[in-house]
Order: structure tokens, then sequence, then C-alpha cells
């Protein structure tokens, strides 16, 4: 399994969202400068994240980005579901003898489910509150090492 660009970045805009005061709109600018995300990248994530009801969108001069939900609500499982696909790690878990004709006497099948279960509960049970980022990547390495370790 590989988590791609596109959910690392909808990970870093929604930590930077949750990090923020409550109800503080963040504009799509702020996101890109301070979690380095490319802005071609960016729009697209978050239309994602606002149509999967993760982020709510504000217009106007003063627009921007807020959480739709409370950080603790919003898992990295959510994300990755919103921004991917389901969290399958074969396809035959998903599909069966759709995909695969020996689905039914694979001897490997358990073993897959399993790590399948272990990750989903894993990332279910990380929300975005518990990396909730006021600062920001760039300001973080702004840090020198010594303050960033503590």
């Amino acid at each position: 399994m590989n988590v791609g660009r596109r959910v690392d970045y909808a990970v870093r805009a929604l930590s930077f969202l949750a990090g923020q005061p409550s109800g503080a709109v963040v504009s799509r600018a702020d996101i890109e400068k301070s979690q380095d995300v490319p802005s071609f990248y960016l729009s697209k994530i978050m239309k994602d994240l606002v149509a999967g009801g993760l982020v709510q969108s504000h217009i106007g001069s003063k627009g921007g980005f807020t959480l739709a939900k409370s950080a603790g609500a919003i898992s990295i499982k959510d994300i990755y579901e919103t921004v991917e696909r389901p969290l399958v790690l074969m396809e035959c878990l998903d599909q069966g003898s759709n995909y695969c004709s020996y689905c039914a006497v694979c001897t490997q099948k358990s073993v897959w489910e399993e790590a399948q279960t272990v990750l989903a509960n894993f990332l279910a049970g990380v929300t975005i509150a518990d990396i909730a980022d006021r600062q920001g990547m760039k300001g973080r390495m702004a840090k020198p090492a010594i303050q960033r370790a503590g």
C-alpha cells in the first residue's frame, strides 16, 4: 500500500485547519504557504474535502475554509477515503470472485483481510485533532533544530 500525495496533502491541510482557533476561516493561500501544498493539488483536494463533508467552504473576500465537524470527529481513515477511495489492501477483498477466480480457495486471503482490518481500525482511531498543526510545516522547519526536538 502506498499513501499518495493527495492523502498527504489532505492530511496536511486538515491538520492546519484543526490547529487554528475555533471558527477561524483559513484562506487557501495560507494553507498552501504554511503546509507547502502545491496550488494545483490543493484546489482539487479542498473540493473533495468539501464534497465529503469534512470541510466547509466560505466564499467572499474573507473566504476560505473551516472544518465541517470537530477535529476529534475526523479520522485519518475518513480523510483517506474522502480523497482516494475505500481503504482496500487487495482488490479481491473488495470484489471477491469477480476480481479473482481463486478467491474461494485462496490461502492468503485471510492474512490480507486481517491486515486490512488492523490498518483500518488504527487509522479510524487517529483523528485530525491528534495531529493538529497551528504553525504549519514550513513554520516548524524555520525553527532551530533544538527547539523542534522539544
